[in-house]
């Protein structure tokens, strides 16, 4: 029988070893999860002793992270803004950096009068779309996806949250099944190019969905085809706000100015001073 520091330390250890970035918080997190308890609760039992049955479990999901399988899809929850969102393999983690784009839309919804119709392109997990409708009640928000399970697991999110209501899920290409003007457009597309993906670690490049990280040979081909559509969807007062990878504000400000030329355009940078978020007001 092994105790909870003595578990967590020698899971520590093979994590380090494995090469993840945050051994102990990944070590902590997964063992709370098979214990059904918070981090706080493992250092207040150190010597609590894990039954047989736990210690198998907790050794499997250490093995399965060792071999870098992110830590959200073996507990299946990731936080975003403050949310608890079930996550699956079929769609990308939520990552710290999109909640900036979800700062700056609902910053913008502040200044903009009701109601609020909003497309969210390439839902995923439905992580941007249900922030938006909890933080915006009288919001109306359409997401699509390509993807069945993302659109699912979307739907589940949404309901978890008490947002099925106005959170209506639609599968098709990016803008393409929707019709009418949306006073916000909002995209977390695919924008890493081959040398991006190749240089990514191992959780994104081997565990994570391909078609919702690869963006063609220049990481652009994705952007591209969203710009192109866009204005035909957004009502002459609306917004467009978009995930960008960094170093690519240049070229997505001349994109952007090309089909928005009477737009005021802006790339925001994020907490590092890395071009994050192209921000389109028409």
């Amino acid at each position: 029988m092994k105790s909870v520091d003595s578990v967590l330390r020698e899971a520590t250890h093979t994590l380090t070893f494995a090469g993840c970035d945050t051994p102990r918080l990944d070590a902590e997190v997964l063992l709370a999860h098979v214990l059904g308890q918070d981090r706080a609760w493992l250092y207040a039992h150190p010597e609590h002793l894990p039954s047989p049955r736990q210690l198998s479990a907790y050794r499997a999901l250490v093995s399965r992270r060792a071999k870098r399988e992110p830590v959200a899809y073996l507990t299946g929850h990731k936080e975003f803004f403050g949310l608890d969102f079930v996550v699956t393999p079929d769609v990308l983690v939520p990552r710290p950096e999109t909640e900036l784009l979800v700062e700056q839309a609902l910053g913008w919804a502040e200044r903009v009068p009701a109601p609020l119709t909003i497309a969210d392109v390439g839902t995923g997990s439905g992580a941007i779309a249900v922030t938006l409708a909890v933080h915006l009640p009288g919001a109306l928000v359409v997401a699509t996806d390509t993807s069945p399970a993302a659109l699912a697991l979307a739907r589940r999110n949404a309901a978890r949250h008490g947002v099925a209501g106005r959170v209506h899920c639609v599968q098709g290409d990016l803008l393409a099944p929707l019709a009418g003007g949306f006073s916000l457009v909002v995209a977390n597309p695919p924008y890493l190019s081959p040398a991006d993906l190749a240089a990514a670690p191992p959780e994104v490049a081997r565990w994570e969905p391909r078609a919702a990280l690869d963006g063609g040979p220049d990481g652009l081909a994705t952007i591209r085809r969203l710009l192109a559509v866009a204005s035909d969807r957004l009502r002459p007062d609306g917004a467009l706000l978009m995930e960008i990878g960094a170093g690519q504000g240049a070229e997505v400000l001349a994109l952007a100015r090309r089909h928005f030329p009477q737009a005021t355009v802006e790339i925001a940078k994020d907490y590092a001073g890395l071009d994050r978020m192209l921000f389109l007001r028409s």
